[in-house]
Parts: C-alpha cells; sequence; structure tokens
C-alpha cells in the first residue's frame, strides 16, 4: 500500500494526491458507456471501482473486449454471407446495407452482453 505524502498549507496538510497514466488515456466508446451505465444504473458498484482504482482498467477491459467481439463477429458474419471485396465493386450500396446490419446485430449482442450486464 502506497503511503501518503503531505504539503503543508498554512495550518493544513494537504495530501499529494497524483492520477495515475492509465487514467489520462482517452477511453473508447464502449467504455464510456460503461461508465455511464454503472454511473447511473449501478453507482455502489461505480463507487467500489473509483475507490479501489480499478475503474479505468474495467473500463478500458471491457472496451478492448467488445472492440475484438464486434471485429470478430463482423468478419465471420461478413464470411458467412459471402460478403467479398467483389460484391463491394459490384453493388456498393447493397453492400454497405448488410454490413451496417451486420454491425447493428454485432452491437446489440455487445451492449447485452458487455455494457449492461
Amino acid at each position: 500500500m502506497n503511503e501518503l505524502s503531505y504539503t503543508q498549507n498554512g495550518d493544513c496538510l494537504i495530501p499529494n494526491l497524483t492520477i495515475p497514466e492509465s487514467d489520462l488515456l482517452p477511453l473508447g466508446k464502449y467504455g464510456r458507456m460503461r461508465r455511464n451505465y454503472l454511473k447511473e444504473h449501478r453507482p455502489i458498484l461505480f463507487n467500489s471501482f473509483l475507490l479501489s482504482g480499478k475503474l479505468s482498467a474495467h473500463l478500458r477491459e471491457i472496451d478492448q473486449t467488445a472492440n475484438r467481439r464486434l471485429e470478430s463477429f463482423m468478419t465471420a458474419q461478413a464470411k458467412s454471407q459471402n460478403l467479398t471485396e467483389q460484391t463491394k465493386a459490384s453493388d456498393p450500396l447493397a453492400w454497405v446495407a448488410q454490413m451496417n446490419s451486420l454491425k447493428a446485430q454485432a452491437e446489440e449482442m455487445i451492449l447485452a452482453e458487455l455494457i449492461y450486464a
């Protein structure tokens, strides 16, 4: 456990608090969504993570996991539905519509399994 150091400011001792470097990095879309969900709907869990210093690591893990799942789901589904570069070249609007549909399905799954769980 880290020992706190203090700075004298008049008659008061002010703790020298620092923010870890990992907390300063920006969060991705899914990490921010998870943070907002925890803050609004699970405040006890949010405060527990925050006070223990594990909130940033938790949010980054959720964000990375969600992005990996999105990518793997999109790749697998595009392959199973035969969405290739040739399809993209021959009928770009249909390709975009199908890819948007796949992304919506993947995000729905991610939200249910990772963000709102």
